[in-house]
C-alpha cells in the first residue's frame, strides 16, 4: 500500500467514527425525548387516579398551567423523537454510501 492509500483510508475511517459518534448522540437524544413524552403521561395518569378525591372545575386554576405545561412537554419529546430519528437516517445514509465507495469500509462495517 502507498503511503497517500493509507491517509486516505484513516480518513475515511475517522470520518465513518466521527458519523457513529452523531449516531450515539442521536440515541441520546431519542432517550431524552421518550423521557420527556413520558412524565406527561404519568403525571395525567395519576390525575386520573386521583379524580375522586377533588373536583375539576373546583382546581381549574391549577388544571390550566398543569395541562398548558403537559402540552408543552408533549411537543418537546415529539420534536426530539423526530429530529433524533431524522439524523439518524442521514447519518446512516452517509455511511452506507461511504460502505460503497470505499472497500476497507465495507470490509469493516456490516
Amino acid at each position: 500500500m502507498t503511503k497517500e492509500k493509507t491517509v486516505k483510508d484513516s480518513v475515511v475511517i475517522a470520518e465513518v467514527q466521527l458519523l457513529l459518534a452523531e449516531k450515539r448522540t442521536s440515541l441520546s437524544v431519542l432517550r431524552t425525548g421518550i423521557t420527556v413524552l413520558i412524565l406527561p403521561l404519568s403525571v395525567m395518569s395519576f390525575l386520573i387516579a386521583t379524580e375522586k378525591y377533588y373536583d375539576f372545575f373546583n382546581t381549574l386554576h391549577f388544571m390550566v398551567p398543569l395541562l398548558l405545561l403537559n402540552f408543552a412537554l408533549i411537543v418537546l419529546g415529539a420534536y426530539l423523537i423526530f429530529r433524533s430519528l431524522r439524523r439518524m437516517h442521514h447519518n446512516d445514509l452517509i455511511i452506507k454510501q461511504l460502505k460503497l465507495k470505499h472497500t476497507i469500509i465495507g470490509e469493516l462495517i456490516n
